[in-house]
């Protein structure tokens, strides 16, 4: 009751007054990196209704192509029945080369318990992952925390998480000269 009675002049004073109190949470466009907002509106276009989008956020014909491509719904079952026939194939093959993986594994260890048997037993031999031989154990008493944290991380028998992974591009910071392989006893 009391806006309608103050002058309109100082109404629109107290209204300009809190516009800027609420830009706190608007977005500023000019700021940040064009190429950024470029690609922003490339993938996420307004909704704009009287065209279609390129990205597919709108098509005014996109019932009409669902119907024209999906006729019906014996065609929809057709399809989905087609696709998982042809899952069920990738699937199948995909278990016939792990067996046939799996045959030639157990083909090759059978020759080498025939060639060599101390081979054998020590390429099947079982290792509890968390134990330690006493180097280890000697090793660790004598190292930093980090390099004991780097020497529990270690699984025997498995790669080394510290190896970099072979590349056909050189690293972007150089090579590295004075690096040194963290001394492991076996």
């Amino acid at each position: 009751m009391s806006s309608l009675l103050a002058p309109r002049s100082l109404r629109l004073a107290v209204r300009s007054a809190k516009s800027p109190a609420r830009s706190y949470a608007s977005r500023n466009e000019a700021t940040g990196d064009p190429k950024k907002e470029i690609i922003r509106k490339t993938l996420y276009p307004t909704n704009i209704r009287n065209r279609a989008s390129p990205t597919g956020t709108w098509r005014p014909d996109v019932g009409r192509a669902v119907q024209h491509a999906i006729p019906s719904v014996q065609a929809h079952d057709t399809i989905e029945r087609a696709w998982l026939l042809h899952k069920r194939h990738v699937r199948k093959q995909r278990e016939a080369e792990l067996d046939r993986k799996f045959a030639c594994m157990e083909k090759a260890m059978e020759e080498l318990e025939r060639v060599d048997k101390s081979l054998y037993l020590a390429a099947n031999k079982e290792e509890d992952p968390r134990a330690r031989s006493a180097a280890e154990t000697g090793l660790s008493r004598t190292l930093k925390t980090s390099e004991i944290r780097t020497l529990e991380a270690r699984v025997r028998g498995l790669f080394p998480r510290e190896l970099r992974i072979p590349s056909d591009t050189p690293p972007k910071d150089g090579w590295n000269h004075d690096w040194r392989p963290f001394p492991r006893p076996l």
